[in-house]
């Protein structure tokens, strides 16, 4: 009786010296998501998602049965199928049946199904991943899946390994994902074949005398790419028309200056009116490529890109984009580029693949007929859609593995999920002004995070080792 009154005594000890060093360590983390989430306050970097509508507080009499009835299917759904549980609100649904194929999945945001024990994966959305509310301590059942096609500078942690490892399944901008999203901005081969927005080269000749060679068109300023300070030192080497409130020296027709016009079709047709335009991403991430590329290839405007290191892999053939990291100055880039406006036999090399309607790259054509998703297509799924099921058929998958007896497979994401080196700034960039948000943000943000990243793996680790040593306590005790 002593003895079993020592082990009792040793194992209230063990966990209460347990639990003391965890909300100490949890509280060393939520502190240093507090900081960088200060520092990021007006930034404008989060996505705005809608406010989750509240259930109304009283039901019109005559929907209570309605209301019940619907509350007996639910119930009858959640006990009969996997539920994908959103921890991130991201599509607001509170409980629908989704059909996936063969398979279906219950998929929520309702927290309450927490420790539901038809739970049996948790999906995240990279920008809204706090790690001050994560559903913790992790059983060894739960599968966790990140959604994040956006740019690393939302959320940095999830570009480091103590985080990216946590998940079993993905859904990124890079090839490696498991729902590989790199084709995102991109509609299909049709839209860069098409000739809808071409702009003759004699006509572009003559606008010349009232354009400048290249174009930039941005008011996202001083992103972690440090753009901004590659084209001011660009702009004392060669004329740019600057429409966006990044050194902006020239301005849109009032309709088209909200940031929403930019995919209007005046906003279209005076961009098409360039030779060149100046396709630099907000940061430098393999395989992370937006519509600043897609975009002046479908108006047939050759594209001088800077951002991802794999994009010669993208594109629609091996001379129809400028790559600036071909360049060791913004002096030389200038040259080329003056050397091409005034060669049109040279110039026309670079639309010729457009002019023709060939696309060479065989990796980008198979990206498009392979993926499972598509863009602004009511006849496909989006890619939210697929990445739900993803999740769904994987689970479904060792469902039936374990019902034969046989162990499940274990998914984990790679560090090449997200790849992504840490913000630099260009040699020949100035001392940093008073408002230069890359050297005073990004890069320390950048060091913080792999800071909080370690913590959280460390809490998440120990929290592991607390249940798995009072769980054998507790069997010793029986």
């Amino acid at each position: 009786m002593a003895r079993i009154q020592r082990r009792k005594l040793l194992a209230s000890c063990l966990c209460i010296t347990a639990t003391v060093f965890l909300l100490v360590t949890l509280q060393v983390v939520v502190e240093l998501g507090k900081f960088e989430r200060k520092k990021f306050k007006n930034s404008n970097l989060r996505d705005a998602h809608a406010e989750m509508e509240r259930e109304p507080t009283h039901l019109y009499p005559f929907l209570e049965k309605e209301a019940l009835t619907l509350n007996r299917k639910r119930k009858l759904e959640t006990e009969s199928y996997p539920i994908m549980l959103w921890w991130s609100p991201l599509t607001g649904e509170t409980g629908r049946l989704g059909q996936c194929g063969a398979d279906a999945c219950f998929f929520t945001i309702n927290r309450t199904f927490l420790h539901h024990h038809m739970t049996k994966a948790f999906l995240f959305y990279g920008t809204d991943f706090n790690i001050d509310s994560l559903p913790l301590p992790r059983k060894a059942h739960h599968d966790w899946a990140l959604f994040h096609e956006e740019s690393p500078k939302n959320n940095y942690k999830l570009f480091h390994e103590p985080v990216i490892a946590l998940f079993n399944y993905t859904a990124t901008f890079s090839r490696h994902s498991h729902l590989p999203l790199t084709t995102q901005y991109l509609e299909g081969i049709e839209v860069l074949k098409s000739l809808q927005y071409l702009v003759p080269l004699r006509s572009k000749n003559s606008l010349r005398k009232r354009l400048a060679p290249l174009v930039y068109v941005q008011s996202d300023c001083d992103p972690p790419s440090d753009r901004d300070s590659y084209i001011r030192e660009l702009m004392t080497y060669i004329e740019v028309d600057s429409y966006g409130e990044c050194l902006r020296n020239k301005d849109l027709p009032q309709q088209l200056k909200n940031p929403a016009s930019m995919d209007a079709d005046g906003f279209y047709r005076i961009i098409a009116q360039y030779k060149f335009i100046l396709a630099f991403e907000n940061a430098i991430c393999d395989d992370y490529i937006t519509e600043k590329l897609w975009r002046p290839l479908k108006l047939g405007v050759v594209p001088v890109y800077y951002g991802s290191p794999s994009i010669a892999d993208w594109l629609p053939s091996n001379r129809s984009a400028i790559l600036v990291s071909e360049f060791s100055h913004p002096r030389e880039l200038a040259t080329y580029i003056r050397q091409l406006d005034h060669d049109d036999r040279l110039y026309e090399a670079y639309i010729e693949w457009k002019l023709k309607g060939e696309i060479s790259n065989q990796r980008l054509l198979t990206a498009l007929r392979e993926r499972k998703w598509g863009v602004q297509d009511i006849n496909q799924d989006n890619y939210i859609d697929a990445f739900e099921c993803m999740v769904c058929n994987k689970v479904w998958e060792n469902i039936r593995l374990q019902e034969k007896g046989l162990p499940p497979k274990r998914w984990r994401a790679e560090v090449t999920h997200l790849s992504c080196p840490e913000p630099t700034v260009f040699t020949f960039s100035p001392p940093a002004p008073p408002r230069s948000s890359l050297r005073q943000m990004w890069i320390p943000s950048f060091e913080q995070s792999k800071k909080e990243a370690r913590a959280l793996r460390h809490a998440i680790r120990s929290l592991r080792e607390v249940e798995s040593v009072s769980f054998s306590l507790n069997l010793d005790q029986s």
